[in-house]
Parts: structure tokens; sequence; C-alpha cells
């Protein structure tokens, strides 16, 4: 084996070590939890439902009327505690990642997270 491919093996082992970890981490599995709780709501998913459906009506074309819908469904889903639950745990597992990135980003000197905007084509 090269000492190439030995450094790369080494590195996925560290990265599949810093994955276990972040799934066993209190953070992913509250979030986990409130994803579950989320999808087992049936009236939380009817208002994420019928809000995503108003966004892309607005999209085609907008109309006061419908704006105000939108509004509407969005005080019915901030005053919804399972989505609100959600938004938490999520926004803590965005912490948590945005956390990580930094850590690694710095003795790379770059922001690792970061896309390179590239592709093949």
């Amino acid at each position: 084996m090269s000492e190439a491919q030995s450094v790369e093996d080494d590195v996925e082992a560290k990265l599949q070590t810093f994955v276990d970890a972040l799934v066993d981490s209190e953070t992913y599995q509250q979030f986990m939890d409130a994803n579950e709780q989320l999808e087992n709501d049936e009236k939380a998913m009817a208002l994420l439902e019928e809000y995503h459906q108003k966004q892309q009506l607005m999209q085609q074309s907008f109309d006061q009327s419908l704006m105000a819908e939108l509004q509407e469904i969005q005080q019915k889903m901030a005053e919804n505690e399972t989505i609100q639950q959600h938004q938490q745990a999520q926004n803590e597992l965005v912490e948590l990642l945005q956390q990580t990135n930094d850590i690694i980003s710095e003795p790379l000197g770059m922001e690792f997270a970061q896309s390179s905007g590239g592709g093949c084509c």
C-alpha cells in the first residue's frame, strides 16, 4: 500500500469516527426526534404543505390576497409547537455543523464547506 493511500485511509477512518460522534450527539438526536414528531403531526404537515403550495403560487404571480393567506399560514406555523420544536432543533444542528466547519477551516486556511463552484460540465 502506498503512503498516499495509507494517509487517505487514515483520513477516511477519522472521518467515519467524526460522523459516528455527530450521529451520537444529543443535538443530532434531538433533531431526529423533532423530525419524527413533525412527520407524525398531521396538522403541522398540512400547514407546511399549504405554505409550500402558496409559496409556489406566489412565485408564479404576485397576488395581494395570496400574500395575506401566506402570512396567515406563517402565523399558524409560528404558533404550532411541533413546527417550532423542529425549527429550534434544526437551528441547533446547523449551529453545531457551522462550529465544526469553523474548526476544520481554521488550520486549512480556507472555508472547508465552501462550494468550489466547479463541476464536470
